[in-house]
């Protein structure tokens, strides 16, 4: 049994956000998303998600392959996160590259190329722009 977990806002959630999650599901038998709470948004965005972190996480929860679901509260937690969970594959998107190399000794660490043109920062701004139009 392959266990892999992830992690991520997941604001706004799109078809990025689902290819990650169905292309991490492809690594293994179960899959595992942490989910970043809103107090942590806060402090690595300095503003909180559009959703809050219960509405985000009962959606991932409900997306085919997602096996389990929880709150991620720090960063600095992954290697926790990785040993708690049992996981034998960290996915991370390919905007990390390399931050997340000194988990190997635990698990494998796969860094998968993000969905090209699809932001959820990029759609925040378009959304945006849309209602200054008004």
């Amino acid at each position: 049994m392959i266990r892999v977990i992830t992690f991520g806002t997941f604001d706004l959630f799109h078809f990025g956000h689902l290819r990650i999650l169905q292309r991490a599901r492809d690594l293994g038998d179960e899959l595992i998303v942490g989910v970043s709470s809103d107090e942590l948004n806060l402090t690595k965005k300095q503003k909180y998600p559009i959703f809050s972190q219960d509405h985000r996480m009962a959606i991932v929860s409900e997306i085919k392959g997602v096996t389990d679901v929880f709150l991620e509260e720090s960063l600095d937690l992954k290697r926790h996160y990785i040993l708690e969970q049992q996981a034998d594959i960290l996915v991370m998107g390919d905007d990390w590259r390399g931050e997340f190399d000194e988990l190997g000794d635990v698990c494998e660490v796969v860094y998968l190329e993000r969905t090209p043109e699809l932001s959820t920062t990029e759609y925040k701004h378009i959304i945006q722009n849309i209602l200054d139009s008004f």
